[in-house]
């Protein structure tokens, strides 16, 4: 797998949740306030359903910005 492939992963709620440690509440919360870029997907369920990119959660680790939404 190519690194590029790796970057355009998109990633659940709950993965993103998983990875940085946090309950899948605070990423639907940091996505609502537009602190994380996700894609809404349709859908038919009462709770919205969401990608986000790797690339994305890569960026806001190394730049720090997540720190500022936590606080």
């Amino acid at each position: 797998m190519s690194q590029d492939h790796d970057q355009d992963e998109l990633m659940t709620v709950h993965e993103v949740a998983l990875t940085l440690r946090v309950d899948d509440t605070t990423v639907r919360r940091w996505i609502k306030s537009s602190a994380l870029e996700a894609i809404s997907l349709p859908h038919v369920a009462t709770r919205q359903a969401y990608r986000i990119r790797r690339s994305t959660i890569d960026t806001l680790l190394t730049q720090g910005k997540l720190a500022a939404a936590t606080s």
